[in-house]
């Protein structure tokens, strides 16, 4: 087995989700042809890097992404920052001939979203986006039923994430509050994954017409910078600049029609991304809090028999779960897997295209078109109208 070593940027809750399946992808997928190496870990605060080194298992915490680069023992740079600097270092390690894997959403405007795949291809490196939910067993399993034709014509795409972590009023001013740093708040947060899950399954979209709506206008500002939330210090009070909530419906190039609705201020709802599918033979529907299900309706049962029917997709025969000799990949049928395997499988995924140098799905491609529906849903909110994709 091949190596190559990893260069990560950002320590926080997505640099921990990375970090753990570079760290596990070898056990779960003993067949790469190419395996990670966590060489080192870059941040800009000495003492938290150093921790998240430590507690990782990175081998070298470095915090100056530049010395990242020129690391002859670095082919792969994983981006986990802010999203205003997304572009901008992935632009820099393209130029250093590295491979990237960046998580969404890829860029703050479809301009420096398409400045970025222009930079990966003339590198002609592999380049990755991460959106893992594309990676759960039982989404897959969804994309593979569309295309097998079980459901028909498609007429109706319906997408909620609904999370409730923002609604304390008393929660401080940080990045994903500011449209500076973050370019949107539910738009970019989450309605980016509803956005590429419709985008992979369902095709193009062809316009939009959206509303938000911010209901916390201002948070405590922190003496602390370091981007966590809490910790007290807070002295005067920040204009939050960014969506608490957005709702959009949309039209696809293939005549379907669609419904997205994003927010952080839905009690109750700790990380409800749920999705359903209408066709002329049936439906399909997804909740990832039960992220080992999926429910299928077929229309052309007798109507006896008729209903949605649970299938929990943990065997060998479904996606991902199943090693290339037989037997299961992670646990015997019925032993769910969890959230971090979205990452461990994604994470394989783009090591299978390094030694293909190919680029797995989705790329910096995808991240394109769905910048242009992000912007479409922000030109649409303000404007007040449809807008075109």
């Amino acid at each position: 087995m091949k190596e190559i070593g990893v260069g990560m940027v950002g320590y926080a809750f997505m640099g921990r989700a990375h970090g753990n399946a570079y760290r596990q992808v070898p056990f779960f997928y003993p067949e790469l042809p190419v395996k990670p190496v966590m060489k080192a870990i870059c941040g800009r605060t000495k003492e938290a890097v150093d921790a998240a080194a430590t507690q990782m298992g990175w081998q070298e915490a470095i915090y100056d992404f530049d010395e990242l680069l020129e690391r002859d023992d670095i082919g792969l740079i994983d981006i986990n920052t802010p999203n205003n600097v997304h572009v901008p270092m992935a632009i820099k390690a393209a130029e250093a001939g590295k491979h990237i894997i960046c998580e969404k959403p890829l860029a703050m405007s479809v301009e420096e979203a398409e400045a970025g795949l222009a930079a990966v291809q003339k590198a002609g490196i592999v380049h990755m986006l991460c959106h893992n939910y594309r990676r759960i067993p039982a989404v897959w399993m969804a994309k593979q039923m569309i295309e097998s034709g079980v459901l028909g014509q498609l007429y109706h795409w319906r997408a909620t994430y609904l999370q409730d972590w923002l609604m304390d009023p008393s929660a401080p001013l940080f990045w994903r509050t500011q449209k500076e740093v973050a370019g949107s708040g539910a738009l970019g947060d989450l309605m980016a994954h509803s956005i590429d899950l419709a985008l992979w399954m369902m095709g193009d979209i062809s316009r939009v017409s959206a509303a938000w709506k911010t209901f916390v206008k201002k948070r405590p500002k922190l003496v602390s910078t370091d981007g966590g939330l809490g910790g007290g210090g807070a002295e005067e009070l920040g204009d939050v600049t960014v969506d608490d909530a957005t709702l959009s419906l949309a039209e696809f190039s293939n005549g379907a029609i669609g419904s997205f609705e994003a927010t952080r201020f839905a009690p109750g709802h700790k990380n409800s991304n749920c999705f359903e599918i209408n066709g002329s033979k049936g439906s399909i529907r997804f909740n990832l809090e039960r992220l080992n299900e999926i429910e299928y309706y077929n229309a052309e049962d007798d109507c006896k028999e008729a209903g949605f029917r649970t299938i929990l997709s943990s065997d060998g025969c479904h996606p991902f779960q199943g090693l290339p000799g037989g037997g299961p990949r992670f646990w015997p049928a019925g032993h769910n897997i969890g959230y971090e395997h979205t990452f461990i499988n994604t994470i394989a995924d783009l090591m299978e295209g390094i030694a293909k140098g190919v680029s797995p799905n989705p790329n910096f491609e995808d991240g394109v078109k769905i910048q242009k529906v992000l912007a479409a849903v922000e030109k649409s909110c303000v404007d007040g109208q449809w807008a075109e994709v």
